[in-house]
This record gives C-alpha cells, structure tokens and sequence, in this order.
C-alpha cells in the first residue's frame, strides 16, 4: 500500500497531460449500455472519478445506480468544529445533492459502514456489491464501476476488488476508476494494459463541476481553524477537471486480460512495438532461435503469437508451410502485409487455445507467447499441441526470464508447466540473463483432441 499525503503538491496535472499512455488509451464506448451502477467508498468518489459517465449514461437512457459505501465521516479526524456524526449527516446531504446534479433524479444508497474499515466489513460490504452486479447483469448490457482495486486507499482497493471478483461472476463489465493514483502516481505507475478514456462534452464536464461544489465540506475548509482544511484542494481538483475521465478494465485476479484487445491497443501505439527490426536483443533471439531446431527443416510449422511477422519470415526458410496465428487482428494485417511475397506463409486471427487450427504439425513454436495466458489456458494450450503434435515433432519455447507485469503467469511459470506434463520430454535447453529457451518431443500417448472450437 502507497502512502501519501492530500496536502502534498502531488503529481502536477500536466505531467500526467503528457502520459502517452493515456493518449493512446481506447475510447470506452457507451453504446448499448442500459444499466449503469457507480460504485463508490465515500461521498464524492462517485463525483470525483466516474461524474462523467453517471451524467453521460444516464442522459443516453441508462438505468443508473449509485452506491456509497461509507458515509465519510473520518475525513476531518482533526476537526475541532465537527464529529464524525456532524461529518457523516453533511456528508449524506452532500452525496444527494451531488448525484442529482449527474442524473436528474438519481438518489445514492449509502450503506453506512465504518469509514477506512470496509477491510473488515467483510459480508455488509461483498453482499450489496454482489446484488449490484447482479442487478447490473440483468440488461442488454450493463455495467459495474468502482474505485481502482490499487488506488492506495484501503477503502477504495478493497471495494475495487471487491466489485472486480463480483462482475467476473456475473458476467458484467468492471470498470476501475482512480482518485488517489493521480496525486500520489505517475504515468509508469498506469496499468500496463486495459486503459479507457471516455470524452466528456460541454454539459458533462458542467454536471461534473456541480456535483464536486456540492460536495462542500470536502473541497471547502469547514472552518478557518486548524484541521478544518479543505481535503480537496486546487491542486487535487485539477486532476479531475480534464475533459476526460479515464478507466481501467483489469480481469480478476488470476485471469489472464483480453490480449485481442490489448495487443490491438499496443500495435495501435506503434508501428514496431517490440522493435524486432532494430532490436539486436530481438534479431539476436530469432537467430539463437533458429539454430536451436533439431532438424533443418519441418514438413508444417504453428507459431502462436506472431505478432508482426518477423520470425515468421525466417521460419520459411526451415518450412515447407508456415501458419502464423494471433490474437490481434491488428497485428495480423501488418503480417500479411509484411509476409504477402513469402510462400508457404498463412497468417490467421486466432484465439488460442479455443480457436486452435484443424490438422497436425511437426513444429510448434511459442516464443514469449505463453505467458499472455493464465493457468487454465496454458493448460488448454498444451492440450492442444499434445493432440496435434506429429510424433517426430517439436515444441520450441522462448520466454523472456524478468517479471511480466499485469499478466498472471511469467516466463518460468510457462516452462515449469511443461515440465510437469508427462506428456513432453525436454530435448534441448539455452539459457541466459534474459530469455530461456527450451525443445520438447512428445511422449507417450497423446489423450487430448485437435480442432476447433
């Protein structure tokens, strides 16, 4: 947990005006949505973090819902002007006035549980946050927003974590949205993935200004008397007065991401984004790479994740036939566009494991593929090769050996798994600082099928 101070300067909004990151972020699309629930921990979260979109849903026609966990009464430990109960009944009255300024009508439900100890609500908090998503779960397409899961406030992770696990079991979208990140972060602290920006217009940005002066006794001083500060001052403000509001859609944890619109969003960014053309540590890998095949040539080649098609076009050279798969459909444009004179050269949108190609192959090569999956796709995966793997074929893995950030698994996850499936035998292993990589053969009895699904 991050630690920081409102008082503090913080990061000056124009730092985070210059993030590349939130520039190339994907529009978050309202299109369809017809139930709306705004999540929030204290008054003015919902305000502060997602007042754009409670205005823009509900003026769209959504159903709207919003629910405050706390009544944030432990803002002004200090106060010498007021208790937490005078605090907690300002507060009430704040959050309506609020929320009706977003949507006309909209009256927030506040739970009422301990200020800066929903860690301990334990069932008072999970129960509404589960009926929430379920409630949300009920139309065409509804929508569950809350604090960012790692915003540094325990409140807010607690419920953003909380919301994420409840939307994965009902099968409703989750967007995290940050308050604290942006006083006490800087752009390398954003997600690695997942970011979305939602463009707020004229009136959208007036109701969110509204909605943040109605809630007084946060960006006001209560008093002039020491303790009675404002806790949102000027500087803290600036950072939600962007015409924009930026959201983050992270997967549970444990799962892996959507990678179709990850690396949609990271081919989007740059037109080289591993920079495999320049990059002597990339040219260099797809050398040792090649050199590691135990045979001069294959007869059918699968690569998993071929991005813009750079080991693709060496692989020709050792293969009667080479199909390239990936999940991006940006990505597999550049390919094709890159690989359009090779022969012998298919390059194909897929999602693997559950789109795996029809027939059998004699070399399957995952090179710093793997751990864009989780546990239970990895072993999808290897299901997959196990049924379609010649029996005088090769499994080739390489995989970056650092941490891989925002993803579940790493390079060492990935080998270690097939490792312990009995049914490949390690052939061959390279190892160095920054890459391992490995041969298998299959062995014994293959019980899983090949195809489509």
């Amino acid at each position: 947990m991050v630690t920081f101070d409102h008082r503090d300067p913080g990061t000056p909004e124009a730092v985070w005006a210059r993030a590349p990151r939130l520039h190339a972020a994907r529009p978050l699309e309202l299109d369809g949505i017809d139930r709306l629930v705004v999540l929030a921990a204290h008054p003015d979260d919902e305000s502060l973090g997602a007042g754009g979109l409670i205005s823009l849903a509900a003026r769209a026609g959504a159903r709207v819902r919003v629910v405050v966990a706390t009544l944030g009464e432990q803002s002004h430990p200090r106060s010498p002007t007021r208790t937490p109960a005078d605090l907690a009944r300002v507060r009430r009255a704040e959050a309506a006035a609020a929320t009706d300024r977003l949507a006309d009508g909209v009256v927030p439900e506040l739970l009422g549980l301990p200020d800066g100890a929903l860690a301990s609500a334990g069932e008072a908090l999970r129960a509404p946050v589960a009926e929430a998503a379920a409630w949300a779960a009920a139309g065409r397409r509804g929508v569950l927003a809350a604090p960012w899961g790692d915003d540094g406030h325990v409140d807010h992770e607690v419920l953003g974590r909380a919301a994420r696990a409840a939307a994965s079991v009902h099968g409703v979208e989750c967007l995290e949205y940050p308050v604290w990140l942006w006083h006490w972060g800087g752009p390398e602290d954003l997600p690695p993935h997942g970011i979305r920006v939602l463009a707020l217009d004229a009136p959208a940005c007036a109701a969110k200004e509204q909605a943040l002066a109605a809630h007084a006794s946060q960006v006001l001083p209560l008093s002039p008397a020491p303790g009675d500060e404002a806790l949102l001052g000027p500087h803290v403000l600036a950072r939600f007065r962007r015409p924009a509001e930026h959201f983050f859609v992270l997967p549970p944890a444990g799962q892996a991401p959507d990678a179709a619109a990850v690396f949609d969003d990271v081919h989007r960014g740059a037109e080289d984004p591993w920079d495999v053309d320049s990059s002597w540590y990339e040219r260099r890998k797809r050398a040792v790479t090649l050199a590691a095949l135990p045979r001069p040539r294959y007869r059918r080649v699968l690569e998993a994740g071929c991005s813009l098609g750079a080991l693709t076009a060496e692989l020709t050279d050792r293969a009667e036939s080479v199909l390239a798969v990936d999940a991006s459909g940006v990505a597999v444009e550049r390919a094709r566009q890159r690989l359009a004179e090779l022969p012998g050269v298919q390059v194909e949108q897929r999602r693997l494991p559950g789109q795996w190609p029809p027939g059998r192959f004699d070399l399957v090569v995952v090179s710093e593929t793997g751990y864009f999956l989780d546990a239970a796709q990895l072993g999808g995966l290897l299901d997959r090769v196990a049924g379609s793997l010649e029996p005088d074929g090769h499994l080739l893995l390489c995989h970056w050996r650092h941490p891989i950030e925002g993803w579940p698994l790493d390079g060492a996850d990935v080998h270690a798994a097939v490792h312990a499936d009995a049914r490949f035998g390690p052939l061959l292993r390279h190892t160095e600082r920054d890459f391992l990589l490995e041969v298998f053969e299959p062995v014994g009895p293959r019980t899983a099928g090949a195809g489509t699904c």
